[in-house]
């Protein structure tokens, strides 16, 4: 017994001595909750990494953010208007004079009183806007017709005309539409330009007319550009937001890409994993679901973090003025969220998680101490169990 009891004593104190020497490995699924608290201290690449706590205000300027870069936003609806004709567009031009016609001749009309004479009209033929942006009507000479609506041309037509003509009429027509087109590439069935009519295309019928995404909807983004303005969108919030799904204007670029939305949990949850989510959006308390939760035994519940590359705009202003932003301008942040506090859990279904977001929960301070005495005590009892072998 007695040197039973010895033997233990000295595994006790080889496996403490060892366990103690590399005692900093226990919890070494990531840092700490003051660890990561005090890392607006430390830097990341060179550049100072914001600590923010996660509350109302927090989610309110994420949220206002998110509103300001979106499409009814950037691009708004200013309603329908007519596609304006353009250089290398196809028009066809009617003239219509009343009897007694001087310039385009009368014909006689069964249907008239004896002698009577009714308008005949004369259709010239298709004409392609010139580079000038006009085109040719006979006694009107070169009519200005680019940037023009058709109607504002056969006015300007019928201006040429009177005086000439008596009581002369004209209607114009575009034939051939090459230059009020939406320009739609990468994932779509055709790639194609979508000629634009006076009905107001929006964003959904353009993207239908190219046969629509060629990957499924919930794993599909869309990039809006017109001019120097650009946005991204998820196809499924365009979708479920009405308001999103924008009237497009002539030159518009529409690019479909297709994007998986995904991020990462780390530390002391039910699963470590990169976890794919819809476009459409994710919490961070269904995010907290979708992983199982937190660990009860290890979970530190004040030491939720999410670990984003965060846009300037969408912090306080003192904040994103303090801190240094990367090459493509956006700011190392780490987003705290205390769940000891009831507040916590309505935060977390305010926040939103983005793609690649880096989801950490640190382990309990105590966590650690209960590990070493977990593995301490199986190497105790793999030492009896040994002894009693021999």
């Amino acid at each position: 017994m007695e040197n039973t009891a010895q033997s233990l004593r000295l595994a006790l104190l080889a496996g403490s001595a060892a366990l103690m020497a590399g005692c900093s490995s226990f919890g070494a699924a990531g840092p700490g909750t003051d660890t990561i608290s005090n890392a607006g201290q430390e830097s990341y690449a060179g550049t100072d990494i914001a600590v923010v706590e996660l509350d109302r205000a927090t989610t309110s300027r994420i949220t206002a953010f998110s509103r300001a870069t979106s499409f009814a936003e950037v691009f708004g609806d200013a309603g329908v208007g007519a596609p304006l004709i353009e250089r290398g567009d196809v028009v066809s031009v009617t003239l219509w004079e009343a009897p007694p016609a001087v310039l385009f001749g009368a014909a006689a009309d069964p249907r008239a009183s004896a002698g009577g004479t009714v308008a005949e009209a004369e259709v010239l033929p298709d004409q392609r806007v010139d580079e000038d942006g006009t085109i040719a009507v006979p006694f009107a000479g070169k009519v200005a017709v680019a940037g023009r609506t058709p109607s504002q041309v056969q006015d300007a037509i019928v201006g040429r005309l009177r005086g000439k003509a008596h009581d002369p009429q004209a209607i114009v027509r575009v034939v051939d539409n090459e230059a009020s087109t939406v320009t739609v590439l990468g994932k779509v069935a055709t790639s194609q330009r979508v000629p634009l009519t006076a009905r107001g295309e929006r964003l959904l019928d353009v993207l239908a007319e190219a046969g629509g995404p060629t990957e499924d909807v919930e794993k599909t983004t869309v990039r809006l550009t017109r001019g120097a303005k650009a946005a991204t969108m998820a196809l499924d919030a365009v979708i479920l937001d009405p308001a999103q799904n924008v009237t497009l204007r002539a030159n518009d670029v529409l690019t479909v890409i297709h994007q998986p939305y995904s991020f990462i949990a780390l530390g002391a949850v039910a699963r470590n994993a990169e976890v794919p989510f819809e476009g459409s959006g994710l919490s961070l308390a269904q995010a907290l679901g979708r992983i199982g939760g937190l660990r009860d035994d290890r979970a530190d519940i004040r030491g939720v973090f999410v670990f984003r590359f965060e846009e300037a705009g969408a912090l306080d202003p003192a904040v994103a003025a303090s801190a240094q932003a990367t090459q493509e301008g956006r700011i190392p942040v780490v987003y705290r969220l205390d769940l000891s506090d009831a507040a916590g859990f309505f935060a977390a279904q305010d926040f939103a998680i983005r793609d690649d977001d880096v989801l950490y929960v640190s382990s309990a301070p105590g966590a650690d101490l209960q590990k070493f005495l977990s593995t301490l005590s199986n190497v105790a009892l793999s030492t009896i169990a040994i002894k009693n072998s021999l």
